[in-house]
């Protein structure tokens, strides 16, 4: 970490660029129809909770918890620079037990940056960043419920019901940023996340949480120009970096941009395994064609020491614009890294566009056979819109898939195990899905191991819950 004259340099150059920016941000066209404010992504103004939910099909029984989604929700939305990744932060959960839907609650994650636009009182706790945006993605770890966020701001502790408790920073452990896409070692209880900060572009952070909810090991790891590192991923020794060339655009930041993070071709693409308990020297970096890379389905080692990462790639991202994701979708890849030749090999699993990759997370960073992901439409709409479920069976090459029909938008679905001693696979997998026709939203539960089969159950939302990105199940305990 920085030293106390380091930070506060930074944080007053900070300030100064942020004020440019502010300036050449409010010259823009107000009243432009920002495609991540309209449509299908409008927000939702109002926290809600219905306990008289209609279900059609039957939820399974052995289902006791919540699936909670998070995803950005503007409160004062401003056209202006504004990007889908930065909207403030809002759960969408449901409740199921002994096969009833208990309650739906959508509830605003409560930051300073949301209180100052208008919104709710700010929960209390330690705060670091300029701007508070927590609003990626929802876990659950050492028995709390964490709203997380990577670059930027702490995470922020929910209560079962969803509520805002503080702004969470791991007891005091966790110094720096932390990140959206935290894996867990179901080996060890462990979790891992490759973290990263605007204000430091010359440096990302390993950062490993015990399973008693503290911050282990924040090791640094020097990099250039900034890249934004969405995932991590593990194997049973390595640690995964995945720095590629998407990075800090300081031109993009003075005009504007509340996300300035923009495609650079000068930024070489590369692969780095690092040993779960060494340091940055002990790296094996190895090149890769550009490309970028959002979500990992799972990575594991071969028995010959190469490493298998299948992920699901795009040719380029925020090369297109600044008005979100863009760029082409290359399909799911299968990785082989050699860290004896330091060569990636890039195999092409399936060309069709797809996102938000999950396995049965019990499998995670081992040898693995099956995943889903999210279909992507061909054509440029907002990032969404009809597309469907995919399952791959990695032994077989066998692709199942569940679509939902015209004007069914599907979000990321997540796989839940029957229970803790079921075979790989044998479950359920959720998610939301929109209708854009009634403008409503279902719970769906499909059966992971047949995707051709009609839901076992849907449970009815009377409104839209707006496209987010990352949820999970988060069981009862037992």
């Amino acid at each position: 970490m920085a030293s106390n004259v380091e930070a506060a340099i930074r944080t007053v150059v900070t300030k100064g660029l942020t004020a440019v920016a502010s300036l050449n941000r409010s010259l823009q066209d107000q009243s432009d129809d920002h495609p991540f404010l309209t449509g299908i992504h409008a927000p939702l103004h109002d926290e809600r909770t219905i306990t008289d939910l209609t279900v059609t099909g039957t939820i399974p029984v052995e289902l006791s918890g919540r699936y909670v989604r998070n995803g950005p929700n503007p409160f004062n939305p401003d056209p202006r620079g504004h990007h889908w990744f930065v909207g403030d932060g809002m759960v969408h959960g449901v409740a199921l037990k002994d096969g009833k839907a208990l309650w739906y609650r959508n509830r605003y994650i409560r930051t300073d940056s949301l209180e100052a636009a208008g919104g709710p009182k700010a929960a209390p706790g330690p705060r670091r960043g300029m701007r508070e945006v927590v609003n990626t993605n929802v876990i659950q770890h050492a028995g709390k419920t964490l709203a997380i966020v990577e670059a930027s701001s702490f995470p922020q502790e929910l209560t079962y019901e969803l509520d805002a408790v503080a702004s969470h920073d791991f007891g005091g452990t966790l110094k720096g940023p932390f990140s959206a896409h935290p894996h867990r070692d179901p080996e060890t209880g462990e979790l891992h996340a490759v973290c990263y900060d605007a204000t430091t572009p010359d440096t990302v952070w390993h950062v490993g949480v015990d399973p008693s909810g503290k911050v282990v090991r924040e090791e640094p790891i020097p990099v250039a120009d900034g890249p934004s590192i969405h995932e991590c991923t593990i194997t049973r020794n390595y640690v995964v970096i995945l720095d590629l060339p998407v990075t800090f655009s300081m031109k993009a930041m003075l005009g504007g941009a509340q996300f300035p993070y923009r495609w650079n071709p000068d930024h070489p693409a590369r692969v780095g395994l690092m040993p779960r308990r060494g340091n940055a020297a002990e790296i094996i970096w190895s090149d890769i064609e550009p490309c970028y890379v959002f979500h990992v389905a799972n990575s594991y080692e071969r028995e010959d020491g190469v490493v298998i990462i299948d992920c699901s790639v795009h040719e380029t991202m925020f090369a297109g614009g600044t008005k979100g994701p863009n760029g082409k979708p290359l399909g799911m890849e299968r990785w082989e890294v050699d860290p004896a030749a330091r060569k990636v090999r890039r195999i092409t699993v399936d060309s069709a566009p797809q996102e938000f990759h999950r396995p049965d997370e019990r499998f995670f960073g081992q040898p693995y056979r099956y995943a889903w992901s999210l279909g992507l439409p061909e054509a440029d709409s907002a990032f969404v819109g009809d597309a469907p479920i995919y399952r791959y069976d990695m032994q077989t090459g066998e692709r199942q898939t569940h679509d939902f029909g015209p004007g069914k938008v599907a979000g990321e679905f997540v796989f839940v195990p029957r229970s803790a001693d079921a075979g790989e696979g044998e479950g359920w997998v959720m998610g939301y899905v929109i209708d854009t026709a009634s403008d409503t939203t279902d719970l769906v539960i499909l059966d992971a191991a047949d995707m051709t089969l009609p839901p076992i159950a849907a449970i009815h939302i009377p409104h839209r819950v707006p496209p987010g990105f990352h949820g999970n199940w988060l069981p009862d305990a037992t």
